[in-house]
């Protein structure tokens, strides 16, 4: 009786939480909208936006499939974001979303040269999406890493000869 009790009330903190996560960006979630349905039919609010976002997903997959749900994913969220640093006077998400975008092209530009080989790997498009989300989460910053251990190795060498990576700003390390 008490794992009872325990599921549902980490279940009403888990739509609490996300009540209050909705509630933070109304114009962006409809909030209003979705609490008019809460008052209408007794639902909480957090379970229609759960419900919204599930069909909105499935009507992409049926149209594009997991590859339109991985490249919306992968560009979305980043685009919304690095609009919203350019009005920032915060250079660090400057460079956390530009670093972001130069790991997004090498990605696109690496993933059309080797499209041959996508449809042999087993639920690619979820590794991809998987891979994504990490490059631009808050926590993680992915794309920094990627940058800094990859990226920046292979092609300074080739900026410093055409005089480009020397002492300049470009050899700010960024993580």
């Amino acid at each position: 009786m008490s794992s009872a009790t325990t599921t549902k009330s980490s279940s009403a903190k888990s739509l609490e939480r996300m009540d209050t996560f909705l509630s933070k960006y109304p114009s962006l979630f409809q909030y209003e909208r979705l609490k008019e349905l809460e008052s209408k039919t007794g639902q909480p609010a957090p379970l229609f936006f759960v419900l919204i976002v599930t069909a909105l997903s499935s009507v992409l997959y049926l149209l594009g499939g997991p590859k339109l749900l991985s490249d919306l994913t992968s560009f979305l969220y980043p685009a919304y974001m690095s609009f919203k640093s350019i009005d920032s006077s915060d250079r660090s998400l400057d460079a956390q979303w530009l670093t972001y975008w130069v790991v997004f092209g090498l990605a696109s530009i690496a993933e059309t040269c080797a499209s041959f080989l996508v449809g042999g790997i087993p639920l690619y498009f979820v590794w991809k999406l998987g891979f994504f989300v990490w490059l631009w989460h808050p926590k993680t910053m992915g794309a920094g890493v990627v940058y800094t251990q990859a990226v920046r190795p292979f092609l300074l060498p080739y900026l410093e000869e055409f005089g480009v990576g020397g002492g300049s700003s470009s050899q700010k390390k960024v993580a």
